[in-house]
């Protein structure tokens, strides 16, 4: 149900990664590299592995959980990125909105691997 979702949305951010990897490259300046680990683990390479296991199991990628999953990896992952940004840049303020974005995006990879468990034998 969510196989073409999740691999658009992981190529944007492969794009976004490699966007950003290339700028600290030129600037040589790689205070975000934080940011671009996350924007090309949680990212690109965790939603497009999903993304295919769903694809392998259609019967996980059709439950309630891929549906949790989805919306919270999706719904959590670009605000927190802007917020590691934000507080990567010097805004500590920034640091409990990373924590909270990181929960919410964290229960949606936690409700994938529930997901998995349970219909993957």
């Amino acid at each position: 149900m969510y196989t073409k979702r999740l691999l658009q949305m992981a190529a944007l951010y492969l794009i976004t990664g490699v966007l950003l990897g290339l700028g600290m490259g030129i600037s040589e300046n790689h205070l975000l590299a934080p940011v671009h680990a996350h924007l090309n683990l949680l990212g690109w390479a965790s939603m497009a592995l999903m993304a295919l296991i769903y694809r392998a199991f259609p019967e996980a990628g059709s439950t309630m959980l891929a549906k949790v999953h989805f919306w919270l990896h999706s719904l959590g992952l670009p605000p927190l990125m802007i917020a590691l940004t934000v507080l990567m840049l010097g805004n500590p303020a920034a640091g409990p909105v990373v924590g909270i974005l990181s929960i919410i995006t964290g229960i949606g990879v936690i409700s994938f691997c529930v997901n998995i468990l349970r219909f993957i034998r």
